[in-house]
């Protein structure tokens, strides 16, 4: 009796181990500190490379390398990350507000494992570190905001119960109501104090020509929808972290006013740094046609009702200040394109409320014009007096598109006039993913080291290394030749664990991960251990050593399968149940638990019909 593969079975082996060397492989190499830079066209303008190497020179930073990628961004490879920290503030003064700069870790991977499209695996924040922002709301704009909505619903509340008034105004944290007249001044207060007497404290206000009160806020209401305002921007960076298919990321709040981001894994910082703190919605207003822009642009005089925009050439344009749609109406947007223009579009989708509003207020105004008004928050950085990098806030309010209205316009719709493809995914990802309560602005940027330390993780390693040195060890020494097969098993299953996390898109090593990493290796040199065990056995039985090897592979067979199934079904109710770190056990546990079976029991009974398979009366080294 002999024991062999067939021909089909060792080459299949051969291809498995091959392809998880090669998938492994890119593991092998560190990622470097990077700088990537992009613009708000969606395109490098020329001359940027100089002028970025020019920035790096005048402050003498070395980079390893300065390149461009097929995403129309400018990567600026460095040695070491205080370089990095150092050129990124730099380039932030140096190159203006329509560039982003964002740091990156960039894979320094080999163009031939790329084009492979083998990548490394994602590691957590944890065990690599990654991208870690600190946001701050702007309180007081949640405040402006729900005070613009206070002011028109006072206007309502006043004109359904009959109640004249001269003006509703707000300024500051307050709404100043003005009458002409004691009787109407009554019935006003009433009337509001009925309404809304648990959020706003009323009191009169002193004017020289007729009467007028004063709402504000109540401290408790203040604080009620500050808070509010937090909480709903978390969940919006929640939508938009998914839209970016971040694995296990961390958003929670930080004191009263700040949200900490940490996005492991992430590849492209920039579109992550974009996404985030971009604040952009749109709103829809109506073009005073009988108004003159220019006039109103040169005088600084805006008729009544209107305000002054700018279309994106830089032309002046008056619209109606109310408008007529904002984008919290927009319950799904997606990019395209226009087949009419041939350029870049959104199609939108607003809710039932916002349906019948827009249908009925482009019903009134059929054969006007209207513009769409682009709203975003952008951040400067500039160097003070003292050199120190400093940044401020700029809102930009554009008008990307006016057209007539031809007929009522419902729940679906398109807006064109946007600069770049780029542009119009970004903007329909926002729109989806919801707009922000109260703006937000990057205060701390930076990419995160491991949260145990280096030096921890160091010595990490080297128990890891020594323990697997000692098993190793122990193996040979025990089972002799049978214990190098099993060694030989134990370095495939884990480059094959290394391999099938670094192919799942998405997938991310954490700490828990390595956890359950650590288990099936544990598990893998059981199942080698049952089976020479057996092996033995039947050897002291008198059995024929190739009959003791088959009978050995044969009988451990369904002993070892009813662990590794048990344990298989623990992890799927594990991954099922549980979130984040547990997720993340579970999911190299299984894999864990496939590559064992697959290396313990086919690897090494490969290698031991390779050896010993072809003698009829070996002797056994075990």
């Amino acid at each position: 009796m002999l024991n062999h593969y067939p021909l089909w079975k060792n080459l299949f082996i051969f291809f498995v181990l091959l392809v998880a060397v090669v998938y492994a492989l890119p593991n092998l190499y560190p990622e470097d500190p990077s700088v990537q830079i992009s613009h708000d066209s969606g395109e490098l303008p020329a001359g940027l490379q100089t002028q970025v190497e020019s920035a790096l020179n005048q402050n003498n930073i070395s980079s390893k390398g300065i390149e461009s990628n097929e995403l129309q961004q400018l990567l600026v490879r460095f040695d070491k990350e205080e370089k990095q920290l150092a050129a990124a503030d730099e380039l932030k003064s140096a190159l203006g507000s329509n560039h982003v700069v964002a740091l990156n870790l960039a894979p320094a991977v080999p163009q031939w494992l790329k084009s492979l499209n083998a990548s490394p695996m994602n590691l957590g924040l944890d065990l690599r570190g990654g991208v870690h922002f600190l946001l701050q709301v702007d309180m007081n704009a949640a405040v402006q905001k729900a005070l613009d909505g206070y002011e028109d619903s006072f206007r309502s509340t006043l004109r359904e119960n009959k109640v004249r008034y001269n003006s509703v105004n707000h300024d500051g944290d307050t709404i100043t109501v003005k009458f002409r007249d004691q009787e109407n001044y009554t019935a006003g207060l009433k009337e509001l104090k009925d309404e809304y007497r648990s959020d706003i404290d009323f009191s009169e206000l002193e004017i020289e020509k007729g009467f007028a009160l004063q709402a504000a806020f109540k401290p408790a209401a203040r604080t009620e929808l500050q808070t509010f305002a937090v909480q709903q921007n978390i969940t919006t960076l929640r939508k938009r972290v998914n839209e970016l298919g971040v694995a296990e990321p961390v958003i929670q709040r930080q004191g009263v006013d700040r949200i900490v981001v940490q996005l492991p894994g992430v590849q492209d910082t920039a579109e992550a740094k974009i996404i985030l703190g971009a604040t952009a919605t749109l709103e829809f207003h109506l073009v005073d046609e009988q108004g003159d822009a220019y006039l109103a642009q040169q005088s600084g005089q805006i008729p009544i009702g209107d305000k002054l925009y700018f279309e994106r050439d830089g032309t002046p344009v008056l619209l109606k200040r109310k408008s007529m749609l904002s984008g919290d109406r927009i319950t799904d947007a997606a990019s395209g394109i226009d087949q009419d223009s041939a350029g870049p579009a959104v199609f939108i989708t607003l809710d039932g409320q916002g349906s019948r509003q827009f249908h009925d207020v482009t019903s009134e105004n059929v054969k006007r014009l209207m513009a769409v008004v682009f709203i975003e928050n952008k951040t400067e950085y500039y160097k003070d007096e003292n050199g120190e990098l400093q940044r401020r806030e700029r809102k930009v309010e554009e008008v990307i598109n006016i057209a007539r209205i031809q007929e009522p316009l419902s729940k679906r719709f398109q807006i064109t006039g946007l600069d770049s493809t780029r542009e119009a995914r970004n903007l329909a990802l926002l729109l989806r993913a919801g707009a922000l309560a109260a703006p937000i602005s990057i205060i701390e940027e930076r990419t995160v080291g491991p949260s145990l330390g280096q030096q921890n993780i160091d010595q990490g390693k080297k128990s890891v290394l020594l323990g697997l040195i000692l098993v190793m060890v122990f193996m040979v020494i025990y089972y002799r030749v049978f214990g190098l097969f099993a060694n030989a098993a134990l370095i495939a299953n884990l480059v094959m664990i290394i391999a099938i996390l670094s192919m799942i898109p998405g997938a991310t090593l954490t700490l828990p991960g390595i956890a359950g990493i650590v288990l099936t290796v544990g598990m893998a040199v059981d199942a080698n251990v049952l089976i020479f065990e057996r092996i033995r056995e039947e050897l002291r039985n008198g059995n024929s050593p190739q009959a003791s090897i088959h009978s050995g592979y044969a009988k451990a067979l369904s002993t070892i399968a009813d662990a590794n199934v048990t344990t298989l079904i623990a992890a799927i109710v594990l991954f099922t149940f549980g979130t984040g770190p547990i997720k993340g056990f579970a999911v190299t546990l299984s894999i864990g638990i496939v590559c064992s079976m697959f290396t313990a029991i086919m690897g090494t009974r490969a290698l031991v019909n390779l050896i010993y398979g072809g003698k009829k009366s070996p002797v056994l080294a075990i």
